[in-house]
């Protein structure tokens, strides 16, 4: 993430080999916009996606179905949707434990690509995967990818018996910006009263959300990053693309997205995983300790290795911690849909 972000500044210095006016009005920009540098992190994050889908893809196993892109909002850009189950669902019309799955890319970037393999390993263990698309910030501001995402789960609920969901085990699941939404959206289920403050009626019935399966999320927007400034300030940059607010933090509305300063008794089960070198562990430590504070069920993944595990480490498996947190993550997900 501050690789990222360092990788972004430098190519914005290079503005100073252009004219000195165009260079200086591009800085000015910058004091009054997160569109300039939001757009060069976009073009940055989506390269790192497309490189580690291709990396997951000689792990993906055989006997594997899939639907793919499948609009659920007619009226909306960027409103599709993948679905992955194994080969038998298909053949014998068997409706499986179902995983909606809400990419990361820090609200700017990514697209359901860049899960749809690891959505395809998952679905080799017994469940139906389905990888959600949104839009993203500059064309929506939040909470249109919390809304959205709830229309997701509502298409999925009228095509249930098409696309192999069972209804009655329903798993939200998330990396990064991704966990943040699934989180967010798990609150407007299982919370009315804060389904009614953010303005979004829950699409299914709490006792239907069985539980949350969430890594290396943002669920604190005061938290912003680790202390390394260039994390720092490219959370700010894009939190502040993502609410269309530079004063983020002291919108009451936007505050709302501070997932773990709400969640409550009502929360579901939540499986919560960092790498120990992610500059977003804290927020994962803050989830952890309210939810347990409520009374949550909780199951946390912080592996702890000498080389570090950064930000999304659960998708490298090359590595042997991310084969544990998929281990980890079947586990959980089968003790809490039967």
């Amino acid at each position: 993430m501050k690789v990222r972000f360092r990788r972004a500044l430098i190519a914005l210095a290079m503005i100073a080999a252009v004219p000195a006016a165009l260079a200086g009005g591009v800085v000015f920009w910058l004091r009054f916009s997160p569109r300039p540098l939001a757009v060069l992190l976009r073009v940055l994050a989506e390269r790192d996606g497309r490189r580690t889908a291709r990396a997951m893809a000689r792990h993906v196993p055989d006997g594997v179905s899939e639907i793919l892109d499948q609009q659920y909002l007619s009226d909306h850009g960027h409103t599709y949707l993948d679905v992955f189950f194994p080969d038998e669902a298909a053949r014998d019309s068997l409706r499986l434990p179902t995983i909606v799955w809400i990419h990361g890319g820090a609200w700017i970037s990514g697209t359901k690509n860049d899960v749809a393999n690891y959505l395809r390993i998952l679905a080799s263990y017994g469940f139906t995967t389905v990888g959600v698309d949104y839009s993203l910030a500059h064309k929506r501001r939040y909470p249109a990818p919390v809304r959205q995402s709830a229309a997701a789960l509502r298409y999925l609920e009228h095509n249930a018996q098409r696309l192999h969901i069972d209804t009655e085990r329903i798993v939200l699941a998330g990396d990064s910006a991704g966990a943040q939404i699934a989180a967010q959206l798990a609150l407007v289920v299982s919370d009315p009263d804060y389904a009614q403050k953010l303005g979004i009626a829950s699409p299914t019935a709490p006792d239907r959300l069985r539980a949350v399966l969430l890594h290396c999320g943002g669920y604190d927007l005061s938290l912003t990053g680790a202390d390394q400034a260039g994390n720092q300030n490219y959370l700010r940059t894009v939190l502040w693309s993502y609410t269309g607010a530079k004063d983020y933090l002291e919108r009451p509305y936007t505050a709302l997205a501070s997932v773990a300063r709400y969640v409550s008794d009502k929360f579901p089960p939540a499986f919560v995983s960092a790498g120990n070198t992610d500059p977003l562990l804290p927020h994962s430590l803050a989830l952890v300790k309210e939810l347990k504070k409520n009374g949550t069920k909780v199951e946390e993944f912080f592996p702890q290795t000498a080389a570090g595990l950064g930000h999304q480490f659960q998708f490298n498996l090359d590595l042997e911690a991310a084969w544990r947190a998929l281990e980890r993550s079947v586990h959980f997900l089968r003790q809490h849909t039967g």
